[in-house]
């Protein structure tokens, strides 16, 4: 055990942790040097194509450190550094022991620098701290090295340098992980104590957990199991993580692994619990995780109907592998059977549709995203708001409240007022700003989660030129004008077009859906009146006219009083046309006036 190291790499997102963990594994000889490729450790397509980590990924290495020639077990995880899998971070963070800290050294440090860091203070882990890309012609070392001392008061030596790109450093990283990270602590005789960190689906296996052995041994064959459900089981086969899974006899205390039980249905395995053995129990599950708190709310439904069980399965199986997203099932009038889904941010609902399309080939629609609400109404009852038909008419309703972020937002001093308008247009309050350094400041906002949850982060990026960070966590709950904005079609509402909004922001709502769903939906034989409502109270309205057919095309010549008596007879045909004729929403409209904030 004592020559077991358990460590993650943490930072903020582009700042080279992926690149960084390529270089460990070529020097430790992990993977051999015709298997290499960028991003090794990022198995996904997704993650690949977008140049982002999504997953943690563990991996197992060996190492002879050069001053005592002993061999090191290496268990790294590297860790997602966009806000949205946070989540992610959290649960490596519980598995181990240190954590390489890694600061850009062009840009410095960032909000979600921060965010990890404080995380991993908050469990304990030895801190090593590494500016990164110092080969780059725009580092600056010196003032980068003095804003991580500031930051975590360590000493300028502490600080290593190093090149995810070219290798500079790597030698004295892993020197530094031997030397300053502690061995897991554990007592290998204890009863067995294991905690499941992640998981995954395989159609030949069933489930496989990636477990963290805290105390005991656990062997092949062993009867196990689940503290939290109580399920028992047997271990098939138990091992550690090398590029692939490697099996091995046991895994000990301190070692990370995986282990396969031949569970086939995905809700009896919950990331997070503890396993231990059916006839030595241990007394207390494994503490240090926290549940995850959706931040966004959707619906998802398949576009075909019958294909409703397939998508359940579907979610299942990706909740195994992605355990921040949560699901139950929910009906819409227009779209039928489906679920309500909640996710950590846009970027996280983008990336589980698209691996939904991808890994289990489910076409979907997602309504427009939303934030749990808390109503009350007026009898004093007090009750969470997930979808605009939940809430109350408002003769019935007393108040609304909407949640508010603590918002940090680090940046450069020219973009100060870009910010500030964005902010307060996002009915954002300014509580502090101070300089981190004369050339970084720091600005602190409350703001309404509402209004952050479509298009808030790319438009920061933008008016920054990409030299603004920004990090966020819940804070609390405030009253709020809050409407519920209806859109009909011949005075139908299309529940699934339905949002909550804010008061100031409903008409111009409004207007844009209308606007973009008289582009969209085809014509009719038929007047079309597309109308944005609050209550019984039209606010916008668009009219689509009717498809005009020439019925008088075949009546050439003779009196007019003859073409007359056709248009009337087809204006009384439109008419009843009109009272009968259904207003069906395309399926394409529905994915593209959703996208209306893009």
């Amino acid at each position: 055990m004592k020559n077991i190291r358990n460590f993650c790499i943490i930072a903020h997102i582009d700042h080279g942790k992926s690149t960084l963990a390529d270089r460990l594994l070529e020097y430790t000889n992990t993977i051999s040097k015709r298997d290499m490729q960028d991003q090794a450790l990022d198995n996904m397509d997704l993650e690949r194509e977008r140049g982002i980590t999504i997953k943690s990924h563990a991996i197992q290495m060996r190492y002879v450190h050069p001053a005592n020639g002993e061999e090191y077990i290496f268990n790294l995880i590297d860790t997602p550094g966009h806000v949205d899998f946070s989540y992610e971070v959290s649960r490596s963070i519980a598995a181990c022991e240190g954590a390489l800290l890694l600061v850009d050294a062009t840009q410095g440090i960032q909000a979600q620098t921060i965010s990890n860091l404080y995380l991993a203070v908050d469990h304990n882990l030895e801190i090593i701290p590494i500016v990164n890309k110092v080969d780059m012609e725009s580092a600056m070392v010196e003032e980068v090295q003095d804003q991580i001392i500031d930051l975590i008061g360590c000493e300028r030596e502490d600080i290593i340098s190093a090149s995810g790109r070219t290798g500079i450093g790597v030698p004295d990283i892993l020197a530094a992980v031997v030397d300053r990270v502690p061995a897991p602590k554990g007592d290998p005789d204890a009863p067995l104590q294991t905690m499941i960190f992640d998981s995954m689906f395989n159609s030949y296996r069933g489930v496989i957990a990636y477990v963290r052995v805290m105390n005991g041994t656990m062997k092949k064959g062993d009867k196990i199991k689940f503290y939290n459900t109580g399920k028992e089981v047997v271990a098939e086969e138990v091992g550690v993580l090398k590029m692939g899974q490697l099996e091995a006899a046991e895994i000990g205390t301190g070692d990370v692994g995986y282990v396969i039980t031949g569970i086939k249905v995905s809700k009896e395995i919950k990331v997070g619990d503890t396993i231990t053995h059916v006839a030595r129990p241990c007394t207390e599950a494994v503490k240090g995780f926290e549940e995850v708190k959706p931040m966004v709310f959707a619906g998802v439904y398949p576009l075909d109907n019958d294909d409703f069980e397939d998508l359940r399965d579907a979610l299942e199986k990706l909740q195994l592998n992605d355990a921040s997203l949560v699901w139950e099932p929910e009906t819409s009038a227009a779209l039928g059977f489906g679920f309500r889904c909640g996710f950590l941010g846009m970027l996280h609902l983008e990336i589980v549709q698209e691996r939904l399309y991808r890994e289990f080939d489910q076409d979907i629609i997602t309504t427009v995203p939303n934030v749990p609400y808390t109503a009350t109404d007026m009898k004093d009852k007090t009750f969470t708001v997930h979808q605009p038909t939940e809430l109350p008419e408002p003769n019935h309703l007393k108040s609304v409240e909407e949640p508010f972020i603590y918002a940090q937002v680090i940046t450069k001093p020219e973009y100060i007022g870009n910010i500030m308008t964005l902010c307060l247009e996002k009915r954002g309050i300014l509580i502090k700003q101070h300089y981190l350094t004369p050339t970084r400041l720091e600005m602190i906002f409350h703001l309404p989660l509402a209004e952050i949850v479509f298009d808030f982060y790319d438009k920061l990026k933008s008016m920054t030129r990409g030299y603004a960070s920004f990090d966020y966590h819940l804070l609390d709950y405030r009253e709020t004008d809050l409407v519920k904005l209806d859109i009909k079609l011949n005075g139908e509402p299309v529940d699934a077009l339905s949002a909550l909004v804010h008061r100031s922001k409903a008409e111009y709502m409004g207007r844009r859906m209308c606007e973009k769903l008289k582009e969209l939906l085809p014509k009719k034989q038929f007047q079309i009146a597309i109308q944005a409502a609050i209550g019984q109270k039209v606010i916008a309205r668009e009219t689509i006219s009717a498809l005009r057919k020439d019925v008088t095309a075949k009546c050439y010549g003779g009196d007019i009083s003859r073409k007359r008596k056709l248009l009337e007879k087809q204006k009384e045909g439109k008419k009843r046309m009109k009272q009968f004729g259904d207003v069906e929403v395309p399926q394409e409209a529905f994915l593209k006036v959703l996208k209306l904030n893009d």
